[in-house]
């Protein structure tokens, strides 16, 4: 369902998203085209490219493969699933997960140590940690918030996410197939208020819909 791209034809998907006013380059999930990515980049840089970029992760990366990447993200935008390895491997088959994301988002801090956002409110360089809350595992995601603002203070941004939507995939797993409740997500938001925790984006109202799931239909992919 997707469609071929060579280095040549990214640098000029970058360009044009820059010449059509983006605020940002959003590479997301793209940890398995690294050096195809940075090639590209370095081809666009010299044709004038010079948005932000954004490394947006799943959190399960490589402390090599994101030093590769100094010099050339801005912003990274990672989850951080889970710190109980029980569920990491229950629900996603990597039980080495936190371990694994703790040493990423690390990473990313050391490359990136202060959030800079600009006179209209983008930001411009930093790190923004996202957590999905997971139904029934409100303990968990306190367990997250816990590493983030006792490893990271106020250098880091935190969202806490309350948009997850129970798909057909997830019907072998019935402890999580559903939708979170307001009161599971405003027992973590209290939380995260009472250890301090000042730098954080919440959502507001019923954002678990499967609209928040982009259509993946190749727009902007072809040569205009």
């Amino acid at each position: 369902s997707g469609r071929e791209v060579d280095r040549q034809r990214l640098s000029e998907i970058f360009l044009e998203l820059q010449g059509k006013g983006a605020a940002n380059l959003n590479l997301v999930t793209a940890v398995h085209f690294v050096p195809t990515i940075l090639d590209a980049l370095d081809d666009a840089k010299r044709q004038g490219f010079s948005l932000p970029v954004v490394y947006n992760s799943s959190g399960y990366e490589t402390v090599d493969t994101l030093k590769s990447l100094e010099g050339y993200v801005d912003i990274y935008l990672p989850d951080f699933k889970y710190m109980d390895p029980a569920l990491a491997e229950r629900y996603s088959h990597a039980p080495d997960y936190p371990e694994t994301a703790q040493k990423a988002v690390e990473e990313m801090v050391r490359q990136q140590p202060r959030a800079d956002f600009d006179g209209e409110g983008y930001l411009r360089a930093g790190v923004i940690v996202r957590h999905l809350i997971l139904p029934g595992h409100t303990r968990d995601s306190m367990a997250v918030l816990d590493y983030l603002k006792g490893t990271f203070g106020d250098q880091i941004y935190v969202s806490i996410m309350n948009q997850y939507t129970p798909l057909r995939h997830v019907a072998p797993y019935p402890e999580i197939n559903r939708k979170v409740t307001r009161r599971e997500y405003e027992k973590v938001l209290d939380y995260a208020i009472g250890i301090g925790m000042e730098q954080a984006f919440i959502q507001e109202g019923q954002t678990a819909e499967e609209s928040f799931i982009p259509m993946f239909d190749c727009e902007g992919i072809s040569r205009e």
